[in-house]
């Protein structure tokens, strides 16, 4: 979609923003990076991925030379540079001797209406993110896991632990609701995300009380929770229909109104 791309501070052209094959820290994946939506030709919220950036970069150990006041004049560089009004943007940031930060745009990212009416399909697959807090570009297992769902006809793989609990899924953060109470894992056991941020805002808003603590797999299984729903950047708080094959028995009753809030904040921050 974008003509052009940013590396380092430089304008250039979008097909030159690459890495060798060569690249050892592309090999190792040692790099970070963010996804955020250009809606009427502003970015959302982009401090705040910004400074989540630079906290997985640092969590990592990645050392780099750029501030965050340099990250943000880029951005609206690009943003200008291409006449953006809607688009997801990439903020990729990768280690080595010199590090490496690049700016891309792609097609905004939008699901469609019947996935928020009707719900979408999860899955369970066995694995923990490395790192969890930090978002990194050591993807594998959500690659994998991902694809198990893509295979079984569902959207999203929900990452289950050791200890049997729903942590979070590939690319989204988790949510299980018992009656209108919200349970989710403690925010140092996974990607702590800004949408994530804007939810528990937005439930403690909406008076739905919140519990720091994972839904099970079991739990789920023996439907113990009446509703479930998955949230990121593009998705805005996702319900799930069915998880494992069992639906659930409510499809949206909290997440609608969530979703409805946080995406009237976004608005709103964008004026």
């Amino acid at each position: 979609m974008g003509r052009h791309a940013v590396l380092n501070g430089t304008l250039i052209k979008a097909d030159e923003a690459t890495l060798s094959v060569q690249d050892r820290e592309l090999q190792y994946g040692f790099g970070v990076y963010e996804s955020l939506r250009v809606i009427e030709g502003k970015a959302v919220y982009p401090e705040d991925h910004i400074e989540r950036l630079f906290h997985s970069a640092s969590g990592i150990e990645l050392r780099h030379q750029f501030s965050a006041d340099q990250v943000s004049d880029w951005l609206k560089m690009l943003i200008a540079s291409d006449n953006l009004e809607e688009a997801t943007i990439r903020i990729l940031l990768m280690g080595g001797m010199d590090a490496r930060l690049f700016i891309t745009a792609g097609v905004l990212l939008t699901y469609p209406e019947t996935f928020y009416l009707e719900g979408i399909t999860c899955v369970s697959y066995r694995g923990e993110r490395l790192f969890p807090q930090y978002k990194t570009c050591s993807l594998l297992m959500n690659y994998v896991a991902l694809r198990h769902a893509s295979a079984a006809g569902a959207f999203e793989a929900l990452l289950v632990d050791r200890n049997d609990r729903v942590l979070e899924g590939t690319r989204s953060n988790v949510f299980a609701c018992a009656g209108n109470t919200l349970y989710t894992a403690p925010s140092h056991e996974v990607l702590e995300g800004v949408t994530r941020d804007r939810i528990l805002k937005a439930a403690e808003q909406l008076g739905y009380p919140i519990v720091y603590e994972a839904p099970t797999l079991s739990g789920l299984a023996e439907s113990r929770y009446d509703e479930l729903f998955i949230s990121s950047t593009s998705m805005g708080a996702l319900p799930v229909a069915s998880f494992d094959g069992i639906p659930l028995a409510r499809i949206g009753t909290i997440a609608h109104p969530i979703h409805a809030l946080i995406r009237q904040w976004e608005r709103d921050a964008l004026h």
